[in-house]
């Protein structure tokens, strides 16, 4: 989960930009994303942490290359990709400044 400031701007960030899907779960405080089978929430209470501060939130893309260029269309800006041994990385941030980090392995699925 990550702390937001504005659930509406992080809710457009996280269905519009990042092709999240939106979950069953949303609230003022509180909205849900599903991401493979598991769960992804952001919220604007204060146990969440601080807003800005979050760093643990990694998609794996099958083509970084391309949804860097579609995160470029919709006005957000990842990183240059970073190649490692098994697969690359970029990095941008969400509206409130908590990062995230796009992966895309070199191992076949």
């Amino acid at each position: 989960m990550y702390p937001v400031t504005d659930m509406e701007r992080a809710i457009a960030f996280y269905r519009d930009v990042l092709e999240l899907p939106p979950g069953d779960l949303a609230s003022p405080v509180w909205v849900e994303f599903d991401i493979a089978g598991t769960t992804f929430g952001v919220g604007t209470f204060e146990q969440i942490g601080v807003p800005g501060s979050a760093q643990s939130l990694a998609l794996e893309v099958d083509d970084l290359a391309a949804f860097r260029a579609r995160l470029a269309e919709r006005g957000a800006d990842a990183s240059e990709p970073h190649e490692l041994t098994n697969c690359w990385i970029s990095v941008l941030r969400d509206p409130d400044g908590n990062q995230i980090w796009l992966h895309q392995s070199k191992v076949p699925a």
